[in-house]
């Protein structure tokens, strides 16, 4: 299907979404991107993957990738407030494999962490698609992680401790490359079809009408 045949699919089916809803999703849309994406190494607290993916959305990320080694990735609804039903998530086994993945599409894979020579968050390069690598609460990322990288990144801090709450560290560093990002001359919207593929999924989600009428029309 081409994008012409696309966009008279969406405006059909946007007839079984509110006016609200369909505003919003347009808008949001706008300010999505897949130039930075985020990779989750085997979190273990469901609240912290929870707010994490809920930033994720806030802050315009398109895909999360989640890597799940020894424990399982857990959003709960209270705390993710609903954004996995708009962001992508992917999952692998290990890192390695996400890692390869993510370099096969073009991405600098940074590795956040305070231990390490390495770029202080505010002077991090977004010259290129960039994949952000947080590590588990407890162990931080794996040396496998930290092998692979192509830079590392760090959040500047003052104090006593020595490291951020792995959710909050996402939202600190996603602040600050956003905010720079809209700000920058780089390609980081999402492409027509992009928005067009999201769009009908996101159509799907929220309208059980609009995705069984889907499926009547690609029939015909």
């Amino acid at each position: 299907m081409n994008t012409h045949d696309k966009a008279a699919l969406i405006e059909q089916l946007l007839e079984y979404v509110t006016d609200n809803k369909r505003e919003k999703m347009q808008a949001v849309l706008e300010n999505r991107t897949r130039y930075i994406t985020v990779v989750l190494e085997d979190l273990f607290q469901p609240h912290n993957a929870s707010a994490a993916l809920r930033t994720c959305d806030i802050f315009g990320i398109q895909d999360v990738h989640v890597v799940e080694v020894n424990h399982t990735f857990k959003a709960v609804p209270t705390i993710a407030m609903g954004s996995s039903k708009w962001v992508d998530v992917q999952s692998y086994s290990s890192i390695v494999d996400s890692i390869d993945a993510l370099k096969k599409q073009g991405y600098r894979i940074v590795a956040t962490t305070p231990h390490t020579d390495c770029y202080e968050l505010p002077t991090l390069p977004l010259d290129q698609k960039t994949a952000l690598i947080f590590g588990s609460e407890q162990t931080g990322l794996s040396q496998a992680a930290l092998d692979q990288a192509d830079m590392f990144v760090k959040i500047p801090m003052y104090g006593f401790v020595e490291s951020f709450n792995v959710s909050v560290s996402v939202a600190l560093c996603l602040y600050d490359v956003i905010n720079r990002l809209h700000s920058s001359s780089y390609a980081w919207q999402l492409s027509t079809e992009e928005k067009q593929e999201i769009m009908l999924a996101w159509i799907r989600k929220i309208s059980q009408t609009a995705a069984l009428l889907e499926k009547e029309i690609l029939k015909k």
